[in-house]
């Protein structure tokens, strides 16, 4: 079951890159027209007009049906975390929809966060746990995700770019991850049968939670980089998983001597995301559409990466 949950997790992985750079390459294209909620609903109109906006919902409509295939033969705290993947297939698919391939140390700081992520789980090693949680463990759970969405959310309100990006995606991050945790809630009924699944409240929190966390990622798209707001919403998840994890379903991890592996883990993680803050490709909107660049003198190629 192990090889399948990796499999799983990892094709969903790649779905939810793709989507991510094709709603990210509409997202560029659309201008700022203010903050309120009139220009918010025209924003999104037109978005629903572009070809890669609605290629990019066709993939993470893809993504979660992988996910939920991953979650029902695994642990919440495995499959969660391996969507660090992610990351590197942003990059991949992310240098050739926007004809902008990353610098050295764009590629070099997204693969210190993934290796130290993978580092940091094969250590700790997430046991299964339980199924499905207990409403006091739902209460607990689900409220402390609710007020850290909350939390962030107010953060976000005064600042601009690619900080506003950054706690956007966090915010993100949180939902899809207390998404992933209903929607584990709801697959575990499956075995007694269709029904226990279609009747319990679980499934229907999940497309709740999942609309808020899309609409917050919208908002993260539209505020900033894909480098600002990536980092965050994918290692956010995994973490936020891994609590969410042990709060509902009883998943733990391994601790003693294998605390140095999880620090280095740790180490890899935090040089990676400091590394990505420095790197060329955060400052020179790598994700942005070439077509977005004036041309070079020939009239054919792209001119260089704008500065900040």
């Amino acid at each position: 079951m192990i090889a399948l949950t990796v499999l799983l997790a990892l094709l969903a992985a790649l779905s939810n890159a793709s989507a991510s750079v094709l709603q990210r390459r509409a997202a560029v294209q659309e201008p700022e027209e203010g903050t309120g909620a009139g220009s918010a609903v025209r924003r999104f109109g037109h978005l629903l007009r572009r070809p890669y906006w609605l290629a990019g919902a066709g993939l993470l409509a893809l993504s979660s049906l992988l996910q939920a295939g991953a979650l029902a033969v695994g642990s919440l705290s495995l499959v969660q975390p391996l969507l660090a993947a992610e990351l590197l297939f942003t990059l991949a698919v992310g240098s050739v929809v926007f004809r902008r391939r990353p610098d050295r140390r764009t590629w070099l700081a997204f693969l210190a966060l993934a290796v130290g992520l993978a580092l940091f789980l094969l250590a700790a090693a997430p046991s299964a746990g339980r199924p499905s949680a207990p409403p006091r463990a739902w209460l607990l759970g689900g409220g402390g995700a609710l007020g850290a969405v909350v939390l962030l959310l107010a953060a976000s309100r005064p600042v601009r770019g690619a900080p506003r990006a950054a706690l956007l995606g966090l915010a993100s991050a949180v939902s899809f991850a207390t998404t992933a945790a209903l929607l584990k809630e709801a697959v575990g009924r499956l075995p007694d049968g269709p029904g226990a699944m279609f009747g319990h409240w679980a499934l229907y929190a999940t497309g709740g939670a999942g609309l808020i966390a899309f609409l917050l990622l919208q908002g993260a798209f539209a505020a900033g980089s894909l480098t600002a707001s990536q980092p965050t919403l994918t290692l956010g998840d995994a973490l936020t998983s891994v609590v969410l994890g042990w709060v509902l379903f009883a998943e733990t991890i391994h601790l003693g001597l294998r605390l140095i592996p999880e620090a280095a883990g740790a180490a890899l993680i935090g040089g990676g995301s400091i590394g990505l803050a420095r790197a060329q490709a955060a400052a020179g909107e790598w994700d942005t559409s070439a077509s977005d660049h004036p041309p070079d003198h020939d009239g054919d190629r792209p001119g260089p990466p704008r500065g900040p």
